[in-house]
Order: C-alpha cells, then structure tokens, then sequence
C-alpha cells in the first residue's frame, strides 16, 4: 500500500474507528444512527480542521470566531451529536427543523429521515448558511433546506402541516419559542440555559405542557438574535478570571476586582469526592436555592493566585454586586493514608459580604451533600408562559419569555 493510499483511506479508517469508539461508549445505541454516522463524511464539513481532530469522539471543531475570539459557529463534538440523534428518535420519512446550522448534522438528520423526509435547517449568519449550502450539495445532501433567518420567528414559516416530528437545537438557548412547531407526538432536543447552567433536554408532550427527559451536561455556542439573554460578565485581574451571572442586580466590575485583590475568606465543607465522580446535580441543588448562583472560570494561561477552582470550565460561585464565593477542592491530609485519592470541597469568598456568601456556599454544599447528592436528578418540566404550573414542594420556577421551566426534586 503506498503513502498515497494510506492518505485517500484515513478520513474512512478514521469514521470507521470513530462510530467503533461511539458504540463502545454507548452514546450510538440504534444501528440508524451508526449507519448515519458511517455514511457522512465529517470531515468534509470540517476542512480547516486536521483529520484526526474532525474525527476526535470529544472534541468540537470550531468554524467561526467573533471580534473577541469566542466561537460563534462550530460544529458539535460526535458523542454529542450521537445523544441528541439518539434521543429524537427519528424514522424515515420524518419531517425534522434544525435550530442552527453547520451542515454535518444536517446530513445525519438527512441520512436518517431518507429521501422522503425533510429537513429544515435554520441559521442566522450568511457565513454559516453559504458554507452549509455549499458543502450539503458536495456531498450529496442538497435535499436539506438550510434557510436564512433568526429562529426565533424564521421556523414557523417552513413548518410542515400537522408540525414537526422532531425539533433539534444546536445552540445554546435561554428559552424555547418552537413548541407550537411540534406535532403532537413530536419529540424537541434542546440544549436549554438557565440560571448560567446548561443541559440538552429531550421535551415531549404531557396535556398542556413538555416533560423534559435526559437532561445532559452540554456546553454550546450560544444563540443570537432575538433569542440571545447574554449574561451578566465581569472580567477581573486583567481578564484571567471570569465571573459570569444570569440574573440578579447589575456587576460592579470595579468593586470584584478590588475584591479579588483583597483578603480572601476560606472555609472547608468536609464533603469530598474522588476523581472521575460526578456532581453536576449540586450544581443544580445551589441553583434551586439560590439566585446568586453563577459561574467562575480562570485562564489555565494566565497567572492568578487563587486556590484550585473545583470545575476547571464551569465552576459554581455564588455572585453579589461587589463580592463573590466559589466551590474550590483541596486534597485533604488523611487521603495520603488511604488507597483511594479523595478531595475536599472548600469555599473562598472574596469582598465585603465575602464571609456570608462562604457560609451559604458551605451550607449549600453539606445540605447537598446530606439530602441529595444520593437521590434521583430532579425532573424539569415546561409550560407556557401564560400557564400556571404547580408549585414544586422542593425547587423552583425558572420564567422566561416564552416558556416556565420547573425543576422538582422528587
């Protein structure tokens, strides 16, 4: 076999290795879905990127940037594309709209609704819409629809009669004004914002409203247009830490950077966990409760004299105008004498109320850590925003423009 051989092989020996790898891993489950992702070349949607990055099961290949170098459009990462395709469910024949284009989605969705389906992809950006277009139509995919407008009215205007049997979103959202677009027994994959935390859920419908099932920890290029909530941001020490909040009064940037350079308060919760174990549902427990509830991050890049965040890319904090607290980790002493390695969570508040948002943060935490860090993930369901939902016994109603999203622990 010559080196030229080798080379026109790879991007087929690399999906092959790829859907192998997304099987083993259980996010493909339906041989549709594994015979949609054999078909479509990835990396033809995807040619700024090298190979094997197009073909990587976790990674994102990012296809435009804004001024401020941020990702405005990219394409998502395969494992969770897989999910998503997974839990819409789609058959032949299935008339299918896509909130935010790229391209290759839209040729999985493609694949697996047949040449009798139909596929309605919506952006907002001429960039994305001309580089989808162009490279469906390369591949063989110009069947899709890919349309030129802002989601948020653009949709109904393609919707089929009886709606769409599935709605999928490949950007993030703070809220859902598609609802109406579905049929009856349709099924939405949306990855929804709230109180700066993200989740892909699968929305069906109950009566009069959406239960929300699979709620997945995502992250994604969030929407523009007249859907776009940006939060609240402060950028402190020169820009090497963020602080990010959805609600609540306006930053005083100024005040958290002095705060940042000040004393810094710093308590230990006695709660721990072990590497690899998930707590995304306290993540969830401190958003209930509380509406301070935001988001740290610090340039990995950058030098700043903070003790280690516990979530390198979304760590909770809870915000004020002019103090903040976060969630840290520490390697506690006695786990030098035990075989499993095991990590303390601490709280480190900084500025004028830094000592009562510590103790909160704490309490927070341990109650977490007593009450619900064993029990079942909280249910969320969706109603209109003209509805009257039940009050959930313990949890909270997020309200927005078009919908309520409920979050009930059971």
């Amino acid at each position: 076999m010559t080196d030229d051989t080798l080379t026109s092989a790879a991007p087929e020996l690399l999906r092959a290795d790829m859907v192998a790898a997304l099987k083993e891993r259980g996010f493909i489950r339906s041989p549709a879905v594994e015979a949609a992702f054999a078909a479509v070349p990835r990396e033809r949607f995807a040619p700024e990127a090298p190979l094997e990055a197009a073909y990587s099961v976790q990674d994102v290949v990012v296809t435009k940037r804004g001024p401020d170098g941020r990702a405005t459009s990219s394409i998502s990462a395969p494992w969770l594309q897989a999910e998503m395709l997974e839990a819409a469910q789609l058959t032949t024949g299935a008339k299918v709209l896509e909130v935010g284009s790229g391209g290759y989605n839209a040729a999985l969705i493609a694949e697996l609704v047949g040449p009798e389906g139909l596929v309605v992809s919506v952006d907002i950006d001429p960039f994305v819409v001309e580089r989808a277009e162009r490279f469906l139509a390369e591949t063989g995919y110009a069947r899709v629809r890919v349309v030129l407008g802002d989601a948020e009215h653009a949709a109904a205007g393609h919707a089929p009669e009886g709606g769409f049997d599935a709605i999928i979103v490949t950007v993030g959202v703070f809220d859902i004004p598609w609802g109406p677009l579905l049929a009856p027994a349709g099924r939405m994959v949306v990855p929804l914002r709230f109180s700066t935390i993200s989740r892909s859920f699968t929305f069906v419908w109950d009566g009069d409203h959406f239960v929300g099932e699979n709620p997945t920890v995502c992250g994604f290029v969030p929407v523009q247009g007249a859907g776009a909530l940006p939060d609240q941001e402060a950028l402190l020490a020169d820009g090497a830490v963020r602080l990010t909040l959805e609600e609540g009064p306006a930053l005083d940037v100024a005040a958290l950077d002095r705060a940042l350079a000040g004393e810094r308060v710093e308590l230990w919760t006695g709660v721990t966990i072990s590497r690899g174990e998930p707590f995304d549902s306290m993540h969830l427990w401190i958003a209930t409760v509380d509406d301070r509830f935001g988001m740290i991050w610090q340039d990995p890049e950058r030098d700043c004299d903070l003790p280690t965040l516990a979530m390198r890319w979304y760590c909770p904090v809870l915000i004020t105008a002019g103090s903040f607290a976060y969630l840290a980790v520490r390697e506690p002493l006695q786990a030098q004498e035990t075989p499993e390695r095991r990590w303390e969570f601490g709280v480190c508040g900084y500025g004028p109320a830094a000592a009562e948002l510590a103790r909160t943060l704490r309490d927070h935490v341990r109650v977490w850590d007593r009450d619900w860090r064993t029990h079942p993930a909280p249910a969320f369901t969706l109603y209109p925003a003209d509805a009257r939902p039940p009050a959930p016994a313990v949890g909270r109603i997020f309200r927005k423009r078009h919908t309520q999203l409920v979050l009930s622990w059971r």
